[in-house]
């Protein structure tokens, strides 16, 4: 299996940021009580402050493996003691910086009625602060080598506020640990949505390269009116978040899916598999977690005197 590609870069001013520096709670760890950084950076990528990249940054130590000073990390803290962002301090004070290799990734977990939710979102990254920051066109790229297993069209709607036709691609890619997980990112060019569809991509039929694009996250304003029979009309206005990974370019000559130094059939069978391992033991962990908070929850049954106590308790 050939080394496979998933990188994204992110380059703009501190929207606003909820990192922390927290401590390992954990007593059985190696590491506990030792320092690191957690939390969500949001960067606006755009002049208008209108498409706002999140990242997460889920543990970020002050040294690397190697024990050398983590740059990341320095640069964190920076945001966190001094920093500006654009919601306090402005556009013009707000720190500038740049996340580099950056990896796009998902936030897998069941809902309550058992449906597998998986949350695209940007893992990560290598970030500096710098004093300017590139063209606005180069601020929110993305790169990642995909396994598509299908391509849809969504036909314009206007009262579902989709203006225009777009296609979306589905398919799998995979993480620096060679893990794989779901993704959908979004055509918009009318060349490029017929390239998809004539792929004929689907899951008996892979089709095995390479895509790149922008990433935008946009705040939506949506506004609801009911006509009344007399009188003032019920109006509802609403925002949602609104994240895509829009396709711009792709490998003129796809991967040759099934070669050895590539990627055979069996891997991508077997990182299936994995995922699916993966998965199970996700829903294990979360009915656990309900199960031991219906536990402690319930109240304390006293038995009748005449009945012996119960004994045991759940079975997982």
């Amino acid at each position: 299996m050939q080394k496979v590609y998933n990188g994204e870069h992110i380059e703009g001013r501190v929207f606003t940021h909820d990192l922390k520096i927290k401590t390992v709670q954990n007593q059985a760890s190696a590491n506990f009580g030792k320092e690191f950084i957690a939390g969500t950076l949001d960067v606006a990528v755009d002049e208008a402050g209108l498409n706002v990249i999140q990242t997460h940054f889920t543990y970020v130590t002050p040294t690397t493996s190697t024990g050398k000073t983590n740059a990341t990390f320095s640069e964190l803290k920076r945001i966190i003691d001094s920093g500006k962002t654009w919601l306090t301090s402005g556009k013009d004070e707000a720190t500038k910086v740049k996340i580099d290799n950056t990896t796009l990734a998902v936030n897998d977990f069941y809902t309550q009625d058992d449906q597998l939710v998986s949350v695209m979102q940007n893992e990560g990254g290598f970030v500096t602060i710098v004093n300017d920051i590139c063209d606005e066109i180069e601020r929110n790229t993305f790169k990642a080598d995909i396994v598509i297993t299908g391509v849809t069209r969504v036909e314009k709607d206007e009262e579902k506020n989709i203006p225009e036709d777009y296609v979306v691609v589905k398919g799998n890619i995979f993480n620096f640990r060679n893990a794989i997980f779901p993704v959908e990112f979004r055509v918009e060019n009318v060349g490029g949505m017929k390239y998809f569809e004539d792929l004929d991509a689907s899951n008996a039929n892979p089709v095995f390269t390479q895509v790149w694009g922008r990433i935008n996250s946009n705040t939506i304003k949506v506004v609801r009116t009911e006509e009344s029979a007399f009188g003032e009309d019920s109006v509802q206005s609403f925002e949602r978040k609104v994240k895509k990974w829009v396709i711009t370019g792709t490998k003129k000559v796809p991967y040759d899916f099934g070669d050895e130094k590539v990627l055979t059939e069996e891997e991508l069978k077997k990182a299936t598999q994995d995922r699916e391992v993966y998965l199970a033991d996700i829903k294990k962990r979360r009915d656990e977690y309900q199960a031991s908070k219906s536990s402690t929850s319930a109240p304390a049954q006293v038995a009748a005197p005449s009945a012996p106590a119960n004994k045991g308790g759940f079975t997982f």
